[in-house]
């Protein structure tokens, strides 16, 4: 696409480096207390959530055994 270029002052390249503003940002408002609880509810409840589905997972993620069926290393000492 064709660009336009416009000339800049070179003053004005060079101060801009340099400047810096003298307005800040707004100072941080503290949370108060029935925010923090509720974060912290929050976030009591979101782990009790993982420890859960933890706990009640595991034993699907188990390989199931079957009591019939010797292993191999009870047929080995067999023979």
């Amino acid at each position: 696409m064709f660009r336009r270029r416009e000339a800049v002052p070179f003053a004005f390249v060079a101060e801009a480096d340099r400047f810096r503003s003298n307005v800040g940002p707004p100072p941080r408002q503290r949370p108060s207390a029935s925010q923090l609880a509720g974060r912290t509810l929050i976030g009591l409840t979101v782990t009790a959530g993982l420890v859960g589905s933890l706990l009640l997972g595991l034993p699907a993620l188990e390989a199931p055994v079957s009591p019939k069926a010797p292993s191999q290393a009870q047929e080995s000492e067999e023979r």
